[in-house]
């Protein structure tokens, strides 16, 4: 088709109108435009590196939890949405995936991150996007620390007990954890111990649960008070040592000594508050018996007084 346009300009057009305005969108679309897909895969990414980050990579190997490089090829889609919304209603299920991967990380399971049904589908297509490409560079890991210095494990026990106190201001290890070497108690119960946590997370695992404190009773105090790199350095170091160590006989004979003084302090103690208590019980007990056995004396000693003159009439 030709037509003549004014100025005697001629413009052949090769196809309808219609088609080419079709066309013209369709590259605009795909220039200007990123796909639904694409914007939740970007929104995926951003969910990834806040909420996933402290314990996967993406070809970086594992970490506290698996390497999720190729896991949308690996599960079904609708399995790993639900998966990433509610670790811990599948775990309850007895899921036999879940279970299995329980136990092979070292039976430290994924809690519930509470995301929201977009963020589970934004972080689907995220890892599924992925799939089939080259995997991103993994970042290197979070260095304990960086300087001159050699981490000290003296000084990780004085953190871990709260002798020296945290820089930023966050609570002491002790307050929550227990490990072996710390005390005849050994420390709180609010967490676990962690006498084996290094043999459990591994060198690069604890440095980044003391990076990150992934854990959700550990993320709200230690976000605003983090730890700085030398006290995770330190901290690592005095881990590294506990998982090694054990309670002494003697440790667990102080135990034994602390529970009976406890017992017998606690039965001194019943018997200074009851003492006044079961006195007053007593006494009107007492007080009762002794008139019942006065009126029975009474009642013989009247019987016996009035037969002679009933015989005698």
């Amino acid at each position: 088709m030709q037509r003549t346009v004014p100025n005697g300009v001629s413009l052949r057009v090769g196809l309808p109108p219609a088609i080419l305005l079709v066309v013209i969108l369709a590259v605009l679309w795909i220039v200007g435009v990123p796909p639904a897909a694409a914007q939740s895969a970007d929104r995926g990414a951003d969910v990834y590196e806040a909420k996933c980050a402290a314990c996967h990579t993406i070809g970086g190997g594992p970490l506290v939890g698996p390497d999720l490089e190729g896991v949308s090829e690996r599960r079904d889609p609708e399995w790993l949405a639900r998966w990433i919304a509610e670790p811990d209603a599948m775990l309850a299920e007895g899921d036999p995936i879940a279970v299995e991967m329980l136990a092979e990380f070292n039976d430290v399971p994924m809690p519930n991150l509470g995301l929201a049904d977009a963020e589970v589908q934004a972080l689907v297509a995220y890892l599924e996007s992925l799939s089939g490409a080259a995997a991103p560079v993994a970042p290197e890991p979070v260095k304990a620390a960086a300087g001159p210095f050699k981490p000290d494990s003296g000084t990780g026990k004085a953190l871990f007990e709260g002798t020296n106190r945290f820089d930023n201001g966050g609570p002491p290890c002790l307050a929550c954890h227990s490990i072996a070497g710390i005390g005849a108690l050994g420390g709180g119960a609010l967490g676990p111990d962690l006498t084996g946590a290094y043999g459990k997370f591994g060198a690069d695992g604890i440095v980044s649960v003391l990076a990150t404190t992934p854990f959700q009773t550990m993320k709200p105090i230690f976000d605003d008070q983090p730890l700085t790199p030398e006290e995770q350095a330190h901290l690592a170091e005095f881990l590294s040592r506990a998982a090694v160590s054990k309670r002494t006989a003697a440790s667990v004979g102080q135990l034994a000594l602390l529970g009976l003084v406890g017992a017998v302090f606690l039965l001194l103690v019943m018997q200074f508050l009851w003492r006044r208590r079961l006195r007053e019980v007593r006494r009107p007990m007492v007080a009762r018996s002794r008139e019942r056995i006065e009126r029975a004396k009474q009642a013989q000693e009247e019987q016996r007084y009035a037969t002679p003159g009933t015989e005698s009439r």
